[in-house]
């Protein structure tokens, strides 16, 4: 066959052992009935509209009296942050003494699609900072943004400076344009009003087969045929169901809130040219002051590097550390090592500045 020659044995014996694999990976499958994420303790403070505010419920006494909000991403859910009982930064957060609110945007419908970010960072998000400090007596709080969310949290920061007290952003974009961002190099392309009056709202469906398509070998054929070796052991196949369960819960995106945030964020490139209005209030990273912990994936190909490192040139934060991690841009919190790191530096940069 051309110069290549098969060991006929050794084809047969490798294509039954992939048999075998399928084999046990449907009955351990067939066994499994539910996959439980997000199991941490909680309770809803605060609900408006489809959003809702939690404050988790800790039996690890406090060390850090300024509380902590997390303000993820519009795109998938936030329990990426509290998979199971091994894989959490929640869990880790609240074992080191942070008392800790995470902020849900639920799922927007087409009752929604009119929501634009002045909807989101002025009102939700802004309303839902007042919560925590209500709830905790504070009257600044710690924000940590992640991904978009810690977009918005730059953008909410450098508008109302005097209600955060330290910010941490985690795989953030803040240079829109690099010349490695791939997923920027598709949103150029994007005609955001086409595909708003087409859909109204953005199907998460479609952004998602979008991330998809960045790591096609990757994130498609490699992951098909690693499948059966990670289902054939029920605690295996629970941690790659939890994660395959994230990943294809993907809310819808409001139509105008998507249409802003290409065309201005992506396509323009306004925050780091400090052009950006959420609403009638402008965005200028010169006003952010507060000690700022900026945390980025090496490994990061929907974030990269080049993305996040941008911020320090364009804050005012003389307490700015960046803080590199060799994970990429779900590994970060998946991943054993990451998560060793994560959680303890996050918890220690937050106490040195809790005075």
């Amino acid at each position: 066959m051309n110069g290549i020659k098969l060991d006929a044995s050794k084809v047969t014996e490798e294509v039954q052992a992939y048999h075998r694999k399928l084999i046990d990976s449907c009955d351990t499958l067939s066994a499994i009935r539910t996959v439980e994420v997000g199991s941490s303790a909680s309770e809803v403070i605060y609900r408006q509209d489809k959003l809702q505010l939690r404050h988790y419920i800790s039996e690890h006494p406090k060390k850090c009296r300024t509380p902590l909000l997390i303000c993820y991403a519009l795109v998938n859910r936030p329990y990426v942050v509290d998979l199971d009982t091994r894989r959490s930064l929640v869990r880790k957060l609240l074992a080191l003494g942070i008392d800790l609110y995470l902020l849900d945007w639920g799922y927007p419908d087409a009752n929604d699609s009119h929501l634009d970010l002045d909807d989101y960072i002025n009102d939700y998000l802004d309303n839902c900072v007042d919560q925590v400090r209500q709830h905790s007596g504070h009257g600044s709080i710690n924000l940590l943004g992640i991904c978009q969310g810690g977009t918005f949290s730059l953008c909410y920061s450098a508008i109302y400076p005097d209600k955060i007290k330290n910010l941490i952003t985690l795989v953030t974009p803040v240079d829109f344009k690099t010349p490695d961002n791939l997923l920027s190099h598709l949103a150029q392309n994007v005609d955001a009003d086409l595909a708003v009056q087409t859909y109204g709202n953005i199907p998460g469906s479609m952004l998602n087969d979008a991330y998809k398509a960045l790591m096609p070998m990757r994130l498609g054929i490699q992951k098909q045929l690693r499948m059966p070796d990670q289902l054939q052991d029920r605690d295996k196949a629970l941690n790659f169901l939890r994660m395959e369960k994230w990943i294809d819960d993907s809310p819808d995106q409001a139509g105008e809130a998507f249409r802003e945030f290409i065309k201005e964020f992506f396509q323009q490139n306004k925050l780091i040219q400090g052009r950006i209005m959420i609403g009638d209030k402008a965005v200028k990273l010169e006003n952010i002051h507060q000690p700022l912990l900026n945390i980025y994936g090496e490994l990061d190909h929907l974030v990269p590097p080049s993305a996040s490192v941008a911020l320090a040139d364009y804050v005012s934060s003389k307490d700015y550390e960046a803080l590199p991690v060799d994970a990429g841009h779900i590994g970060i919190f998946v991943g054993t090592r990451a998560q060793n790191l994560l959680a303890p530096h996050i918890a220690q940069w937050l106490l040195r500045r809790d005075d």
